[in-house]
């Protein structure tokens, strides 16, 4: 029977019975989550790796024993959790990464010299951005940027995988976010001078 790649449950019920499809939906549905945990705990590039690879190691581990298949994501989230702090105590320190993902451009003229002056210059554009809003995250708690980082994964977890990824009590994190956006958003003010900004 076809697996239906929109239900989360029938994706591990699948790939605990050896469906390759279905553990690659898995992997495709919670790949940014796992990342965005290992982000939110300022992992080396190198360690982010290994954390990656021992998360979905341990869900091909238990995958056969998961009561709720429904909420693997909050599984994943913990599991991801869990070996990035193993992976601080191991190394004994935290370090910082720059990973930006780059926002796409849509050229908007006919003219390609025009196209690559326009795509140069929004490259830029989008660079102080980022690099502005990464400022303003670093004046933040660590409780804040925790967060955040966890909330840009790429499709967004739900608050349940949240709370599990940083142990935070599943109704806080809707009141938390918003102060933390708030703060954030004051922080880039206080950089820019107070002039607007999108975030």
């Amino acid at each position: 029977m076809a697996v239906d790649p929109d239900d989360t449950g029938q994706l591990v019920r699948g790939a605990a019975g050896g469906d390759e499809a279905a553990w690659r939906g898995l992997v495709d549905r919670f790949s940014g989550l796992v990342w965005s945990v290992a982000r939110a705990h300022r992992l080396a590039d190198a360690d982010a790796a290994d954390v990656y690879q021992t998360t979905w190691l341990r869900l091909a581990e238990h995958i056969r024993r998961i009561d709720r298949p429904d909420r693997i994501g909050a599984w994943i989230a913990t599991a991801a959790r869990r070996e990035c702090l193993q992976s601080l105590r191991a190394a004994g320190r935290t370090l910082p990464t720059d990973d930006m993902d780059r926002l796409d451009f849509t050229p908007v003229t006919g003219n390609p010299t025009e196209e690559m002056v326009l795509a140069a210059e929004q490259e830029r554009e989008d660079a102080d951005r980022a690099a502005l809003v990464w400022r303003a995250l670093d004046r933040l708690s660590a409780r804040c940027r925790e967060l955040l980082r966890v909330l840009m994964a790429s499709p967004p977890p739900s608050y349940a995988e949240v709370a599990a990824a940083l142990g935070l009590p599943l109704g806080s994190i809707g009141p938390t976010r918003a102060r933390c956006l708030q703060r954030l958003r004051d922080e880039v003010a206080g950089i820019t001078g107070g002039a607007s900004s999108s975030v």
